[in-house]
């Protein structure tokens, strides 16, 4: 069975770009358009792995990561953040809401993919 992960990114190009690098992935996605989106579905069923954009309407990712991380269900969830600031000024924040991984924006499609197997290796084990 595939892994689920959900993508929250409200810009549509960036969206596109991030679905066509996750194509190459093993899991079965599923789109948010903006962090309170992503925090509904969330409530609604449990997602393997999510990643979630820096800098959205209704809900921004840092306090979508406080909430995703308050949920029981996402307490050891792998949380993957993406910033279009430098990714070591905002890391120190986004880790203590709960960030696994804090990658740059536009994305390294290696090291996304990389992140990802690394993370499905270790929810397939546990």
């Amino acid at each position: 069975m595939a892994l689920s992960l959900l993508l929250v990114e409200d810009n549509e190009r960036t969206r596109t770009q991030i679905l066509n690098i996750l194509q190459k992935s093993e899991f079965h996605i599923t789109v948010a358009i903006d962090g309170l989106d992503a925090l509904n579905q969330a409530r609604m069923r449990c997602f393997d792995v999510v990643l979630l954009d820096h800098k959205m309407p209704l809900m921004d990712g840092l306090t979508l990561l406080k909430n995703l991380r308050d949920e029981p269900l996402y307490a050891k969830t792998p949380l993957l953040f993406m910033t279009t600031d430098e990714p070591k000024q905002i890391s120190k924040k986004a880790e203590r809401l709960g960030a696994n991984v804090v990658l740059g924006k536009p994305l390294d499609a290696d090291l996304l993919l990389t992140k990802l197997r690394h993370f499905a290796r270790d929810r397939v084990v546990a």
